[in-house]
């Protein structure tokens, strides 16, 4: 199901955890088991054969029902010795978590922390993820979700870079600078629309979806990027630009499955996170 899911062996085993080579002999151990072949093997890696897509659908029933065999018995362990796995963007990642991350290891060694860094959203409902920080709202029902407050965001820029723009960014000047923006990923220019200020991708003149990477570009004077103003305050040598243009703020929610309330282990973990991103977020709302 791996395999199927994200569409070839590597991908399959960096989610698994697992090398190439075992998932691979795994794979062929199945098939001797079934005594049928699931993967043609192609120049481009595998693809499902006829016989492989009719147990496709038996197979993620098992895959369901192992799932929520899990949840339920971690939901029930009322040990604090365990492992957590946690989903989280990259800025907040790199630049906000480490120290509450530190401190819960200090606190609680005996809970082993696993960290998953994406801008994406990993699904908690496969166990991708025990907890996850995101920025929308989720919206299953079978999710618990608690808003810790809002991050401020602001575009920022170098100050070699702004004295190299005349001491100053203006707003009637904007396509004259250079955007560090994403490059798959259309948020910003979505932004930038929902604001009244039409743009295209070509707009931003440097293009990555990794923002650790497009903050390290503005760091160095490569243009303006978009960031929470709790991260751009650390560098002094950046300066905030544009600030009379309203930026709305990036929300912070920590989030997990139902099924795992009754887990002492993920209780802490969640109060934990929770407590340390709040004040780095303006006044948290303390919903849930």
């Amino acid at each position: 199901m791996a395999v199927i899911d994200y569409g070839s062996l590597t991908a399959a085993a960096n989610m698994l955890g697992a090398s190439q080579s075992t998932l691979s002999r795994q794979i062929t151990e199945l098939e001797s088991v079934v005594g049928v072949a699931l993967f043609e093997r192609i120049a481009r890696g595998l693809c499902v054969t006829a016989a492989g897509t009719a147990l496709i659908e038996p197979a993620r029933q098992m895959q369901m029902a192992a799932q929520s065999l899990s949840l339920r018995v971690l939901g029930q362990a009322q040990e604090l010795v365990g492992t957590v796995r946690i989903a989280v963007s990259e800025m907040v990642a790199a630049y906000l978590l480490p120290e509450t991350i530190a401190e819960l290891r200090s606190a609680h060694p005996e809970i082993e922390l696993e960290l998953v860094v994406s801008n994406h959203n990993e699904n908690l409902l496969e166990r991708q993820a025990d907890i996850a920080l995101r920025h929308v709202r989720p919206s299953q029902t079978a999710l618990i979700a608690r808003h810790v407050g809002d991050l401020d965001m602001g575009f920022f820029a170098h100050a070699d870079y702004v004295a190299r723009m005349g001491g100053s960014i203006e707003p009637d000047r904007l396509d004259q600078y250079e955007w560090i923006g994403y490059d798959r990923s259309d948020l910003l220019v979505r932004g930038f629309n929902a604001a009244g200020r039409p743009v295209t991708r070509t707009f931003f003149g440097v293009r990555c979806d990794n923002h650790i990477i497009g903050w390290q570009l503005a760091l160095h004077g490569a243009g303006l990027a978009f960031a929470p103003v709790s991260i751009a305050r650390r560098y002094p040598q950046m300066r905030r630009a544009l600030p009379d243009i309203a930026v709305p703020g990036l929300p912070v929610w920590v989030t997990a499955h139902r099924e795992l309330r009754d887990s002492r282990r993920i209780q802490l973990v969640f109060q934990w996170l929770a407590a340390g991103i709040a004040p780095m977020t303006g006044a948290p709302s303390g919903k849930d």
